[in-house]
């Protein structure tokens, strides 16, 4: 497996693609926390203590992926599972179904009504900025979305995969996946997404339709007391 920019992701879009958004100095970088709960940092012997102080509120918890470094005491680096890493470099079928809308602010409201029931944690009020989201309505009620997240100049996250649980089963998650997958292929970029290992029923769908693991991922959360 060749070393690549998405081995330390958040990192990589932080300085790539969304370097505007970037909050920070010196090799400690975060989103603003209304559009993302991710730090980054350079290498694992970053002395990060200070500026993470001043990135984190109090009480706040946010994420890391790939590379964490050491931690002062005040904040807690907890340790999760390793995230499966899955890349696709081939087009593939895309599903017929009901039509594909764009989302925009107008939609705001919808999606962070389906993401809090069923992708929390990750999903803030102005993550959409960080990409293009696109979703199925079903009489007038979003059933399910996609969407795009970290960012470089070679690789697109995929992310925000999820379907309202009255509407699963119906294939929606697959054929957004897929569209969406095929466009950012179009565009000369890599689609990428992370998984839990034990969310079983959406790593199989991402297997299916042309995803392969790339490579496990360290996955933390970082805490300020």
């Amino acid at each position: 497996m060749p070393a690549s920019d998405i081995d330390n992701p958040i990192w990589s879009s932080l300085l790539g693609k969304h370097r505007a958004f970037a909050q920070g100095r010196n090799d400690v970088v975060r989103y603003p926390a209304q559009i993302a709960s991710f730090v980054g940092v350079a290498h694992v012997d970053v002395d990060a203590g200070d500026v993470l102080m001043e990135l984190i509120a109090s009480g706040e918890s946010v994420y890391l992926l790939g590379i964490a470094p050491r931690v002062p005491a005040g904040l807690r680096l907890q340790a999760f599972r390793p995230l499966a890493q899955m890349i696709c470099t081939a087009p593939m079928a895309v599903e017929a179904g009901p039509e594909i809308v764009a989302m925009t602010d107008a939609h705001r409201a919808d999606v962070l009504a389906l993401t809090a029931l069923v992708y929390p944690h990750y999903f803030r009020e102005h993550t959409m900025m960080l990409g293009r989201y696109y979703g199925i309505y079903v009489d007038g009620r979003l059933a399910a979305m996609v969407g795009e997240r970290l960012a470089t100049e070679s690789f697109q996250e995929v992310s925000a995969i999820c379907t309202h649980p009255d509407f699963n089963g119906r294939g929606y998650a697959r054929r957004l996946t897929a569209m969406l997958t095929n466009d950012i292929l179009a565009s000369g970029r890599t689609p990428y997404l992370h998984v839990s290992h034990e969310n079983l029923r959406a790593k199989a769908m991402y297997e299916r339709i042309g995803y392969r693991i790339r490579r496990d991922l360290p996955f933390w959360s970082l805490q300020r007391a």
